[in-house]
């Protein structure tokens, strides 16, 4: 619960806090206090009835999320695409994917954000399109097409006995290798993805231009805020194209991110997007920064004097459980309270000193959902595992992101559906590799790691109400993707009217974030108790440290009682928002999966 307080007593008690978030939101970019909130567009709304969640569905819940405190909309693929790898296979950048609706809708969202205050942001998908584009059609249709080198292709090898293989040994990050062989033209094309989604060459400055102009200005001009920039860091690969060494010796394919993330010209072309493009409009850019784990590299990136990216998703939080992102990923490995602690310390205090900025986010349209992957999913605990991730996110310094569903407490898939369930390309394609082997306990382990970790979790249709499919559809129509059973339980209907319910508690967040915007979006992060394997304490303090606030938070399913150290910490302290109504608090303890916030102003 929140302190017995009213909210304007608690957090306005001197008009200085007042007139120090004055002062901040004048100084800092708008993209920085804001709350971004993910639509995954096949998933999100149907308003039509035909089992797809379309633009004019988002149009008409768009209250839903001004009232929830969402500032901004980051909308997933919704172009023109054979949906190979569900709209990040692109075939046309200036298009809208029928199922979704028109241009002129995504117009209407525009104004529909626009006239509420809020913003709008699409997906920026340029390291690769469709092997359908029309630049791939030309690209493949012969050696002297013009659009030939917009496309990386590569003659064959031939191994002692003459038989054809493709360039390097590169594994794919769906499985599989990363050459595809045209026969039109006798050579391979690289995909770091599906064999669909040809990358792009960006070596070549005609490409790049028409990047600019398709798939940027186009949108900029109609009215969008600014990108998500997809696969941000693999636009210059190392053209040695030299094999990977065996890491892997029980497969062909070996992982190589080393010669495809953050090579020797990425800086240049990022400075170059923003010189040509960015700078000519008020948009903010939040980059896919994969395999990149040190500090040190991720800064440039987002440092405001370089001038490339306002800020980046860095993946190592997020990721946890997982194997190396490549054959081992779907191989759940538990993991350790103090090895979220690193990786949350570590990107919460990057930027202090700098001029970059980071990113507050545990769940995206990539991973399963947090309540089962960082609290507890099960009916006991999952009501306050849900508000606790809650008060955790709204209190870590950077720019808040949401996943549709995230305010309510969506779960994971329930662990008794089969694989045919799963829809994702990844999913499939690991699951298949794994029965390839004949290998029993390995098909077991990767069935066990999507449960967990899937793509398709996040996918499942949102939970609007307790009818047929949530309310995401008509009841006479099947949905693209089968609706989670928990969706009578589970829905904004039976939330939004209870001020006990996740999704209101995580309204009252977002305010209590924003109030408080110097220590929680802006303030600096001290890790307290770093070895406590049970509970997750920080300090959140204002730059000029005149204002102090305590986290407290507990990761498990036992009651716990808190150290010394946290308890010194609290001494004097005002409580300003628990999750848990219990006597836990007068006993020196804190409540399975709960949390707590004392200030000392």
């Amino acid at each position: 619960m929140f302190s017995e307080k009213p909210l304007e007593q608690n957090f306005h008690a001197s008009g200085s806090l007042n007139a120090g978030i004055m002062i901040s939101k004048v100084s800092q970019p708008w993209w920085k206090d804001a709350t971004i909130y993910q639509v995954y567009p096949a998933s999100f709304k149907d308003s039509n009835g035909d089992g797809w969640g379309d633009i004019a569905g988002l149009v008409s819940e768009i209250d839903y999320l001004h009232q929830l405190g969402v500032d901004v909309v980051w909308l997933s693929p919704m172009f023109e695409s054979p949906q190979a790898d569900m709209g990040y296979d692109i075939s046309d950048y200036q298009k809208v994917y029928a199922a979704y609706g028109t241009v002129e809708d995504v117009d209407d969202l525009i104004e529909a954000c626009h006239s509420r205050g809020m913003r709008l942001i699409l997906d920026l998908v340029v390291n690769h399109t469709s092997k359908e584009h029309e630049w791939f059609r030309e690209s493949r249709s012969s050696k002297n097409n013009p659009k030939r080198d917009w496309y990386i292709w590569k003659p064959p090898r031939y191994d002692e006995e003459g038989n054809r293989k493709p360039p390097t040994n590169w594994r794919s990050y769906f499985a599989g290798g990363t050459w595809t062989w045209d026969e039109t033209t006798q050579e391979y094309y690289l995909h770091l993805y599906a064999p669909d989604q040809p990358d792009l060459n960006w070596e070549n400055g005609a490409c790049r231009r028409a990047i600019y102009d398709n798939a940027m200005r186009f949108w900029l001009d109609r009215g969008v805020d600014g990108f998500r920039v997809d696969t941000v860091n693999k636009y210059s690969k190392r053209t040695e194209f030299v094999d990977a060494i065996v890491s892997d010796p029980n497969s062909e394919w070996q992982p190589a991110p080393e010669q495809w993330c953050n090579g020797p010209r990425i800086h240049e072309f990022l400075k170059e997007m923003n010189s040509e493009v960015l700078d000519h409009y008020d948009a903010v850019t939040v980059g896919e920064l994969s395999n990149t784990p040190d500090p040190k590299g991720v800064l440039p990136y987002v440092s405001a004097a370089e001038k490339e990216l306002n800020m980046v998703f860095q993946f190592d939080m997020i990721r946890l459980g997982t194997g190396d992102g490549f054959g081992s990923k779907y191989e759940f490995q538990p993991w350790k309270l103090t090895q979220l602690k690193t990786f949350v310390e570590r990107w919460q205090k990057f930027i202090e000193g700098t001029d970059g900025w980071t990113t507050v986010f545990c769940e995206n349209h990539d991973n399963g959902r947090a309540v089962s992957r960082f609290g507890n999913d099960s009916a006991e605990y999952w009501e306050t595992s849900a508000k606790m991730i809650a008060l955790w996110q709204a209190t870590l310094t950077g720019t808040l992101f949401l996943y549709q569903g995230q305010e309510i407490g969506m779960t994971n898939m329930p662990k008794e559906w089969p694989i045919e369930e799963y829809k994702d390309i990844e999913s499939k394609n690991f699951y298949r590799e794994a029965e390839e082997s004949r290998d029993p306990k390995r098909i077991a382990r990767i069935m066990q790691g999507l449960q967990i970790l899937a793509r398709d979790h996040s996918r499942l249709p949102f939970q609007w109400d307790g009818s047929a499919h949530g309310g995401f559809t008509s009841a006479n129509v099947e949905p693209w993707m089968k609706a989670h059973d928990n969706y009578p339980r589970i829905n904004v209907a039976k939330q939004v009217q209870n001020p006990a319910s996740v999704l209101s508690f995580y309204r009252r967040m977002l305010k209590l974030r924003k109030d408080h915007a110097d220590v929680f979006i802006h303030g600096t992060f001290e890790l307290v108790d770093a070895k406590d394997e049970k509970v997750f304490s920080y300090v959140k303090a204002s730059f000029d440290g005149r204002k102090r606030a305590v986290v407290i938070l507990n990761f498990t399913e036992e009651r716990v009682a808190l150290s010394k150290t946290v308890t010194a910490l609290t001494m004097g302290y005002r409580l300003l928002v628990e999750t848990s109504t219990s006597d836990a608090r007068e006993d020196g303890l804190l409540d399975a999966y709960a949390g707590r916030i004392y200030v000392d102003y």
